[in-house]
């Protein structure tokens, strides 16, 4: 679901950015004073586990692969607008220094998945959970149905944004410029893939580590929990407890970093992640085809998005730092990297805002 360079025209780059801008700057308004609290490691564990889970891909029918992105997890512990800022930034990692997700698409993969996916998980766990205690088990269905229903929304918002460059964006002679398949393949192969694996990926991994919290540190569930919780976002803040309050997300993230070379089992590429050199392999266009319907792709790349793909080059593309000869180590490296500098990113915009917060008290 992470939308590369070049497969989105620049335009339509422009409006994503314009139209995500102002959910961050909203988020950023909404806790920025949360942001000088305890609960600012909580925010950083919460974009770490994002970023390590999307480095899990799982075998799609076709010959390609998906991924969750822990959108509803983000969305239950932190609330929305901080969620959609602990999503963005792991997204932003991942595209600067993985080559995960393109540098002109990072607007539309957050619109997709950090916002779109963090407020449709938010909203369906209110309404499946109201006033049912932290430790329900209403709580745990709530979860997996949120996590269920947002990746597959953020999924066909993806799809629709594929599908609608060829019909907006050809050259003089109709060959499309960016991504080259219309509505009408992209929306059920990447539907395909999201109603199926990876949106059961999400449903388990959004109600395993609720049912977890419930019984390891339910505190960690109340900044959400609404009057049947028994719990205010003021109480939340106050029981994240710092770097050692959500030990048990801590725990559970370094597990998942230590297995995330599960995540090269995987063969095959996912739908719309194809670069410019696989249009010319004459295997990979075999690939392309079959996870298209049978649509045979473009005899040459399209112009556009061969221009565009090479934008940025990330200095540790495909999480596989060009330090490290072993694939598997060289993989928890990457996540011990990214989770990393996740959290200087969130250390830094702590120390920013407390440094404007403080400016604006003295004056």
């Amino acid at each position: 679901m992470h939308i590369p360079d070049g497969y989105l025209s620049p335009s339509t780059c422009a409006v994503a950015y314009a139209a995500a801008l102002p959910f961050w700057y909203t988020g950023l308004q909404r806790i920025k004073r949360l942001l000088q609290s305890r609960v600012v490691p909580l925010l950083a564990v919460v974009s770490a586990f994002s970023f390590v889970v999307m480095m899990f891909n799982l075998p799609i029918p076709g010959g390609t692969t998906a991924h969750a992105v822990g959108m509803g997890i983000a969305a239950i512990v932190l609330g929305p607008w901080a969620a959609l800022l602990a999503v963005s930034i792991a997204l932003m990692i991942q595209a600067l220094f993985f080559g995960d997700g393109g540098i002109t698409a990072f607007g539309a993969n957050c619109i997709n998945m950090a916002i779109v996916g963090t407020l449709v998980s938010y909203g369906i766990y209110r309404l499946i959970s109201a006033r049912a205690e932290i430790g329900s088990p209403r709580r745990v269905v709530a979860a997996a149905i949120a996590g269920y229903v947002a990746i597959n929304a953020s999924a066909f918002l993806a799809a629709c944004e594929f599908g609608l460059q060829p019909l907006l964006f050809t050259d003089a002679t109709g060959a499309p410029l960016y991504a080259p398949y219309p509505l009408s393949i992209a929306i059920p192969s990447m539907m395909l893939a999201h109603m199926t694996i990876a949106g059961l990926a999400e449903a388990i991994i959004t109600a395993g580590v609720v049912a977890y919290l419930q019984r390891s540190n339910p505190a960690l569930l109340q900044m959400t929990a609404g009057k049947g919780g028994r719990a205010s976002v003021s109480e939340g803040v106050a029981t994240a407890g710092g770097w050692r309050g959500p030990r048990a997300l801590w725990l559970g993230l370094g597990a998942l970093m230590v297995a995330s070379p599960l995540g090269l089992l995987a063969a095959g590429t996912a739908w719309g992640e194809w670069g410019a050199a696989d249009f010319r392999d004459a295997g990979m266009r075999e690939q392309i085809s079959q996870a298209s319907a049978n649509m045979a792709p473009p005899t040459r790349v399209p112009l556009g998005l061969e221009k565009l793909s090479s934008i940025w080059t990330a200095p540790m593309p495909d999480y596989a730092p060009s330090f490290m000869h072993d694939a598997n180590f060289g993989y928890i490296m990457s996540a011990v990297i990214g989770a990393g500098l996740i959290i200087l990113v969130c250390a830094g915009l702590s120390w920013l805002f407390g440094r404007r917060i403080s400016g604006a008290t003295v004056a």
